[in-house]
C-alpha cells in the first residue's frame, strides 16, 4: 500500500495518526530549549534534534550551540538518553569543507553511536547538497524559486565533484534520510505521499522527506492549532514538523503557555509520537523503496513554491 492511502493506514499499536518534530540548532543553548525537551519527555512525545558536532576550523565565538561546547554536549546526550533521537545539521554553523565535513561525520558518530540517520540542512552552508536551485528541476520553477529567495541564491557546492565543499558521496554512505521541502499543511503525508522517496536526478540523497511549518514558536503553534490537530486525526495522516525550539518558545525561562497547551492536547489523542527516522522507517515498509517520477517531483515543487509565497521560509 502506497502511503497516499494514509487515510487507511495501520499505524503501530492501533494509532490513529502519526507526529514528530525535527528542531534545528541555531542559536540553541540549553536555557533557550531545554524546557521544551522536558515538556516532549513528560507528554511521552520523542521526536529528533537536530546538532552541529563541530570541528576544530570552527570559529570559536561559533562554539556555543556545537558539540564543542561541554555543557551543550552533556545536555544533548541527556536528551538521547530520554529517548529522542539526535539528527545532523551539518558539521559546524558555518561552511565546512569535505574534510571538516568528513571530520564532524566521524566525530558524530564517536559522541552518539553511529552515523547520523536523518538530517536536515542548514541554510548558511554552502556545501548543502542539491540545494538552492538545485532543489528545483526546471527553468520556471528555478527562475521563480531565485525571485522569491535572492538569499539562497549562492552556490551550493556540496554535490559538486572537485569543488573543496564536495560531500555527496559522504551523504550516500552515511545518511539515509534527508530533509527538502516544507508545506504549511499539518498533514505532511498529504503533501507528499510517497515519502520517504528517492529522486534518480540528485542520486547522492538515499530518501528524502518533507516537513510542515513551524519555524519558530508563532507558525508552529498555528501549524498545530486545535483543528489542525482534529484533521490530522481525522485523516490518518502524518505530521512531521520544522521548527527551531530556540525562537520564542522560551521567554525568559517560561516556556511559550500555547505551546505547552497545544502539545498537551496533541499528547492526549491517539497518536504514534516517535522520532522522524522511526516513522519514515515505518512508511518505507509500507511503500517500500519509492523512486519518484519527474511529474510527481514537478507537482511537488509547484505545492512548495506556494508555499514560499506565502512563507518565504524553509
Amino acid at each position: 500500500m502506497l502511503s497516499s492511502d494514509f487515510g487507511d493506514m495501520d499505524w503501530p499499536g492501533g494509532k490513529t495518526f502519526a507526529f514528530t518534530i525535527f528542531d534545528d540548532p541555531d542559536f540553541q543553548t540549553p536555557a533557550r530549549a531545554s524546557a521544551v525537551y522536558d515538556l516532549l519527555a513528560d507528554l511521552g512525545i520523542r521526536t529528533t534534534k537536530g546538532v552541529w558536532p563541530g570541528h576544530p576550523g570552527i570559529p570559536p565565538a561559533e562554539r556555543r550551540v556545537t558539540c564543542l561546547d561541554a555543557d551543550y554536549l552533556k545536555w544533548t546526550l541527556a536528551i538521547q538518553q530520554r529517548g529522542f533521537e539526535i539528527g545532523w545539521h551539518g558539521a559546524s554553523p558555518v561552511t565546512s569543507t569535505r574534510e571538516e565535513t568528513r571530520a564532524g561525520l566521524e566525530r558524530f558518530r564517536e559522541l552518539f553511536g553511529h552515523p547520523p540517520v536523518t538530517i536536515a540542512q542548514h541554510y548558511d552552508c554552502l556545501e548543502n547538497v542539491y540545494w538552492g536551485t538545485g532543489r528545483l528541476s526546471g527553468r520556471a520553477h528555478r527562475w521563480l524559486y531565485k525571485t522569491l529567495a535572492p538569499r539562497e541564491r549562492s552556490l551550493f557546492a556540496g554535490d559538486i565533484p572537485g569543488d573543496p565543499r564536495y560531500w555527496s558521496d559522504l551523504c550516500r554512505q552515511h545518511v539515509k534520510y534527508v530533509r527538502n521541502f516544507v508545506f504549511s499543511n499539518i498533514n505532511t503525508l498529504a503533501m507528499c505521499p510517497f515519502m520517504p522517496y528517492h529522486d534518480p536526478a540528485r542520486p547522492d540523497v538515499n530518501y528524502w522527506y518533507a516537513s510542515s511549518e513551524g519555524a519558530n514558536a508563532e507558525s508552529f503553534n498555528k501549524t498545530i492549532s486545535e483543528a489542525n490537530q482534529d484533521r490530522l486525526e481525522s485523516e490518518g495522516g502524518a505530521c512531521i514538523m520544522y521548527t527551531h525550539f530556540a525562537y520564542r518558545f522560551v521567554d525568559n525561562g517560561t516556556l511559550n503557555p500555547r505551546f505547552r497547551t497545544l502539545m498537551e492536547r496533541m499528547s492526549r489523542k491517539n497518536g504514534w509520537f516517535v522520532p522522524v527516522s522511526t516513522l519514515l522507517d515505518f512508511l518505507m515498509t509500507k511503500n517500500g523503496p519509492v523512486t519518484i517520477r519527474a511529474e510527481q517531483r514537478s507537482s511537488l515543487e509547484r505545492k512548495w513554491l506556494l508555499h514560499k509565497i506565502r512563507f518565504g521560509s524553509a
